[in-house]
């Protein structure tokens, strides 16, 4: 069994927290039994999240050898040059090493639903959207990634993994995928 699940703000990739007090999980969405998330999206990221109850298909979603692409629309602070863009296509050097070469490029303001809590908006500071895809799947990668070219992630939503999509699921919403 394979899930598409859209992960809202705010929401851990797990069905237990131990925090005090607790944090909002996979528990409240009514997924069916036995599943688990093959890969991670961060608390403060949204979209696009793979459940299955496949070991086997689970390592082949998430194990780097495998290089499953996985896109994000990425709303960052200031305005992208080219230079930033070309740097993010070469691979960034993070502090745990060189990032693989990503697909980016700056699109227009995806219509996608509201956070809350909204994204900060500040009238002196102007912000963008990118499309950055990847194929490694590092801790907070694309927001370590955006930070080093000097363009700060405000809100981080993923759209696709390899040949899935979000598609039209909002938020809390998931389909079993044939």
């Amino acid at each position: 069994m394979l899930i598409a699940f859209n992960k809202p703000y705010g929401v851990l990739c797990q069905f237990t927290d131990r925090s005090v007090p607790p944090r909002p999980t996979l528990a409240g969405f009514g997924l069916p039994p036995e599943v688990y998330a093959a890969g991670r999206l961060d608390h403060d990221s949204e979209g696009l999240l793979l459940l299955t109850d496949d070991g086997a298909l689970a390592n082949r979603l998430t194990d780097p050898r495998h290089k499953q692409p996985k896109t994000y629309q990425v709303q960052v602070e200031g305005e992208p040059a080219e230079a930033q863009l070309q740097a993010l296509r070469r691979g960034i050097e993070l502090k745990d090493g060189p990032t693989r070469p990503a697909q980016a490029s700056r699109i227009a303001a995806p219509m996608l639903w509201p956070r809350d809590p909204p994204v900060r908006f500040r009238k002196t500071v102007p912000d963008a959207w990118l499309e950055l895809t990847i194929t490694e799947g590092r801790n907070r990668q694309v927001r370590r990634m955006t930070a080093a070219v000097g363009l700060p992630t405000l809100r981080l939503v993923r759209v696709a993994i390899g040949g899935w999509h979000i598609d039209e699921l909002q938020p809390g919403q998931w389909r079993p995928l044939g």
